[in-house]
């Protein structure tokens, strides 16, 4: 979510433009033990882009996939489990932690909140810097350790930088939730960090490193303890390892959200990023190393703390056509199940009106390309069968094509309005091996990669090819494509039906 001022503006900023920020004395459904989720029928079809009549919390019993902002997910038992910052469009919540969980990453469930206020341990510590804690937890971050839940939340504040990542513990994902102590904390003075926005990852030997912090200095690294799940060296706030470019001394947009995973069939860990502005501009950057602590490096290699823009971006704010388009697509939570990576985060419609402040729970599924990088699907996940394969017979015909592009806009939210739409434009694959009007442009196809020939082979771009929903046109089922070119841009594809 936006943390890009952990101070007076940053906070009043937020709560003007969501709107969610008060305090409600609403029931606690986690916390009631004769709580039962009411029954809806659910029909894919229904999921809409907004929901004026669903948003209050009168209605949390039916928020399903609304109302989902920085997501965190686990898969245990038979549910994904959803953990996300506590917002509503346009109405008051409680501050305690959404929870949502879901057995088929498609109809989700809300089940309440995780507490029923802010943890007393991270109010504490921002009362003792003299400064008020926003009455709202931000960006939790869920594991599990053995038997034990561990969820780490962000606590931010009316002051400058002062911040708080805590932990709360639980045998159950469903809570009662204990809180464990501070993981990491930030001030005023000091490295310019922010203690919000914790990830975690688990090294192959038992390491636990934790990636965190947003804007001022960039994002940081800390070593925890596994037995304790807190810094290993207290009052640690670890080393700096992401910064963004500038341009005549702004900055080109926020940096934040980190999402830390290791991918062990490529022995890399990939670090993703949240840049720019969380209504309009917000977009998906990726890096790896081979360190859990980095350096982490970037398409092209180079070090991604040395203060640039870098890429690869694999989602940002898209317009397929027939649609307003999707915009604030960041701040994502990946993870695994069944040997296949999945990316959630918040979508935000595109509108002339207040579509921008509306947020739908998105999933899509990760491939990997060739070279180890991931690529995102152009259509969020819906469970489409992938039988009977693909041929290339069954790729002729028209598409939809975007290429993922983003302008740099220095500044934050009075200068990144626009959320610069990657729209897209028909592209015509022939049943001859051809592409548009023929000439020097061909496609080939060796399931699942189609490489697409631009001028003779000048420019390739290669795209993984699989089964998706349409979801702008409500088909069940289509043809859908996402890749890189030789630069490392993303290229989304989707058949016309």
């Amino acid at each position: 979510m936006k943390k890009l001022l952990a101070g007076a503006a940053k906070a009043v900023g937020y709560m003007l433009l969501l709107g969610v920020m008060a305090c409600s004395k609403d029931k606690d459904p986690i916390a009631d033990a004769t709580y039962t989720q009411p029954q809806q029928p659910f029909s894919i079809d229904n999921i809409r882009d907004t929901y004026p009549d669903l948003a209050p919390v009168a209605m949390s019993n039916r928020w399903g996939p609304y109302n989902t902002h920085d997501p965190s997910i686990l898969k245990t038992g038979e549910y994904f489990y959803s953990y996300s910052t506590d917002v509503a469009f346009g109405t008051a919540v409680q501050p305690g932690i959404q929870v949502r969980r879901s057995k088929d990453l498609v109809e989700w469930e809300f089940r309440g909140w995780a507490l029923s206020g802010l943890p007393p341990q991270a109010v504490a510590y921002i009362r003792g810097k003299n400064a008020s804690p926003n009455q709202s937890i931000w960006a939790p971050y869920i594991m599990k350790i053995g038997s034990e839940y561990r969820l780490y939340y962000s606590l931010a504040s009316d002051g400058f930088r002062i911040s708080a990542i805590g932990l709360l513990t639980s045998s159950s994902p469903e809570g009662p939730w204990t809180e464990k102590g501070l993981a990491v904390t930030s001030e005023t003075n000091g490295p310019g960090t922010n203690a919000i926005d914790p990830s975690v990852v688990v090294t192959p030997s038992g390491e636990h490193w934790m990636h965190y912090g947003s804007a001022w200095d960039g994002l940081f690294v800390v070593q925890l303890d596994p037995a304790t799940g807190l810094a290993k060296t207290p009052g640690d706030r670890g080393k700096r390892i992401v910064r963004r470019g500038q341009t005549n001394g702004v900055y080109n947009g926020n940096l934040e959200g980190p999402e830390i995973i290791f991918n062990e069939q490529q022995q890399m860990y990939y670090l993703f990023v949240s840049y720019d502005w969380l209504e309009s501009k917000y977009n998906v950057r990726v890096y790896r190393s081979a360190n859990p602590d980095g350096p982490f490096l970037d398409w092209r290699g180079a070090n991604v703390d040395d203060q640039a823009d870098n890429g690869p971006m694999i989602l940002s704010p898209y317009k397929f056509m027939n649609h307003g388009g999707w915009q604030g697509v960041s701040h994502p939570a990946v993870f695994k199940d069944n040997n296949k990576y999945y990316i959630a985060h918040q979508g935000r419609p595109g509108g002339p009106g207040n579509e921008r402040f509306y947020m739908v729970m998105h999933v899509r599924e990760i491939v990997w390309s060739e070279n180890g990088w991931p690529l995102v699907s152009p259509q969020r996940y819906a469970a489409v069968p992938q039988t009977p394969a693909i041929t290339a017979a069954d790729l002729a015909g028209d598409y939809e094509q975007i290429v993922l592009t983003q302008t740099v806009v220095p500044g934050y939210g009075n200068e990144q309005t626009n959320p610069d739409f990657s729209e897209a434009r028909t592209t015509k694959l022939n049943a001859d091996g051809t592409i548009n009007e023929g000439g020097n442009n061909t496609w080939t196809y060796n399931a699942p990669w189609l490489e697409l020939k631009w001028n003779g082979g000048q420019f390739v771009d290669k795209v993984h090819v699989s089964r998706g929903r349409d979801w702008e046109n409500k088909i069940a089922s289509t043809i859908v494509m996402t890749g890189f070119n030789g630069d490392g841009t993303a290229i989304w594809l989707k058949k016309k039906q």
